[in-house]
């Protein structure tokens, strides 16, 4: 059985932890480090897990290794774990944005296996989505079982090419936050109408979950065909969508993406 390290007790590590302990993974071959204690050993407490402060003990119990530290902690990390650890049968994935396999092989080793993810925060809530990207030194089983670590958390989609990460980042990454700031919206409106902050909330929250799952179970059926059967014509839907065509939402959605993907280029080159 594989071991795996977590280094970092934030939301993302804790959300996989989770994931993996509901699907039935031994608690015991899960450890987590963190300097600080108390989000490590609350983790430990509750779901049974090993736990330590030192990041070297960690890697030296493990398989694979979760880095999930931030972006400008991996350089640091990723150095100290291979300075006093062997990792030449090690899988390293890492779960922070901007940072590069090239960045963290300086770190490692050249020919370190390396596996670059993008996952977002519904992954506590096991209805994540990830990218993942192997280097050429991971093998086939080891991409095998990390893509069953990262599914602990949601979906999973294997890219082509290293650069694809910051188009995950861009659309699926920082996605949730553009659906919130629609729903902020709804929300607003139903209250300008007189509805009460937790009706309001109410409506806005099950029709999204609604609309959310009716693409789920409707995936043989194009997004937009979902959309106009729900557009008659001339009805209220249809003067709502012309509204917000007309308005310019499809061009804007495309330029907010753009702008978080040259944000995510711009780290990484910060991180270089």
């Amino acid at each position: 059985m594989n071991k795996v390290a977590f280094i970092g007790a934030g939301n993302m590590n804790a959300s996989i932890i989770n994931g993996l302990i509901k699907q039935g993974i031994d608690a015991q071959s899960i450890i987590v480090s963190n300097p600080s204690p108390q989000k490590r050993i609350a983790l430990a407490d509750s779901l049974g897990i090993k736990q330590t402060a030192s990041n070297i003990e960690a890697a030296n119990f493990a398989d694979f290794i979760i880095l999930g530290v931030k972006p400008h902690f991996i350089s640091d990390v990723c150095q100290e774990i291979s300075q006093s650890v062997d990792i030449s049968t090690k899988c390293f994935l890492s779960v922070a944005a901007g940072c590069t396999i090239a960045q963290m092989e300086r770190s490692l080793r050249h020919g370190a296996a390396i596996i670059r993810t993008m996952p977002n925060t519904p992954a506590q809530l096991g209805l994540g989505m990830t990218g993942m990207f192997a280097c050429s030194a991971v093998s086939k089983e080891q991409c095998d079982y990390a893509e069953q670590l990262m599914k602990a958390a949601g979906e999973t989609v294997w890219l082509d090419k290293e650069e694809q990460i910051d188009n995950i980042t861009s659309i699926s990454g920082s996605g949730p936050a553009y659906f919130f700031l629609f729903m902020e919206a709804m929300q607003q409106q139903a209250l300008a109408a007189g509805f009460s902050p937790e009706v309001s909330r109410k409506l806005v929250q099950q029709t999204a979950l609604g609309a959310a799952n009716m693409v789920v179970y409707n995936s043989d059926l194009e997004i937009s065909e979902l959309r106009n059967n729900v557009t008659s014509k001339g009805g209220t839907t249809q003067a709502a969508i012309t509204t917000l065509i007309d308005g310019g939402l499809i061009p804007l959605v495309g330029s907010a993406i753009e702008s978080a993907l040259n944000r995510a280029q711009e780290i990484a080159q910060q991180n270089s």
